[in-house]
């Protein structure tokens, strides 16, 4: 467990799912997705990653595809399933907001539930939207949360820039143990704003990375960014002790996605 001190501030309550009030004062609500429909992720909010992309991760991303990625009950469920879909042993599905929503600063905060079991390896994270022209890591990295199922306690909130980023050891984070956390659905925040940018889980700061100047391998985050969804298999960090066959099908479930701005 960190041992920073732990910042709070109060949920606001009577709010309604279609106009949500911010926790923090000051915000007003300028993207969400409620989940309050039934099917395939909504479209105009929403794009598919597709194919191998990234960490040598074991699973294949479909397209549009209801047993990987589906809305119901007011909920999002990401499955990674072992079902050898067109040839691929495990497939799952990563949702983002590239080319629907991209925004620079404001609040955002996601109500999810975790897969636990060795292997697993889900996240909510943020990716400038400038990755095309200037590439990884120069656009930077706000990993809102991430968690690896052989360590399946443990929830980490991580930063990745030019300067500091985990390829070369440098990367800025922490981490805060949480008994059981796949039992519960628990709220992750992130605050984002001109030099500053502050992690909340379930109302509390666990973490601040501040900016030290102007130099863009250091601080990136002048240039709008897009959030990412996703539950991956195996790959460089999460498939470091192996994957557990009886895993399958993992379920990250989400409640909800609401991006605030001032």
């Amino acid at each position: 467990m960190i041992t920073a001190a732990l910042t709070f501030f109060t949920i606001t309550q009577g709010a309604t799912p279609q106009n949500p009030v911010a926790p923090i004062p000051g915000y007003k609500l300028a993207w969400s997705d409620e989940f309050d429909y039934k099917g395939l992720p909504d479209a105009k909010r929403w794009n598919f990653e597709e194919g191998y992309v990234r960490n040598g991760e074991k699973q294949f991303y479909t397209k549009a595809r209801l047993e990987n990625v589906m809305v119901t009950k007011g909920m999002l469920t990401i499955t990674a399933r072992q079902d050898g879909f067109q040839g691929h042993d495990v497939t799952s599905a990563s949702i983002h907001t590239n080319g629907k929503f991209d925004f620079k600063y404001g609040y955002v905060e996601v109500k999810a539930k975790v897969p636990t079991g060795r292997g697993t390896w889900p996240a909510i994270w943020m990716l400038g939207s400038n990755i095309g022209k200037a590439g990884w890591p120069l656009c930077g990295e706000i990993d809102m949360m991430e968690n690896v199922g052989y360590d399946p306690e443990k929830m980490h909130f991580n930063v990745h820039t030019k300067a500091y980023n985990h390829s070369i050891g440098t990367n800025k984070g922490a981490n805060i143990t949480v008994p059981k956390v796949w039992d519960a659905f628990h709220v992750y925040g992130m605050e984002w704003t001109a030099d500053t940018i502050k992690w909340f889980f379930d109302g509390k700061q666990v973490f601040e990375f501040k900016k030290e100047g102007d130099d863009a391998t250091k601080w990136p985050f002048f240039e709008n960014q897009y959030l990412i969804l996703n539950l991956a298999v195996g790959g460089g960090w999460g498939g470091q002790k192996g994957i557990d066959p009886t895993i399958y099908p993992s379920k990250y479930e989400v409640d909800y996605v609401r991006i605030f701005q001032k």
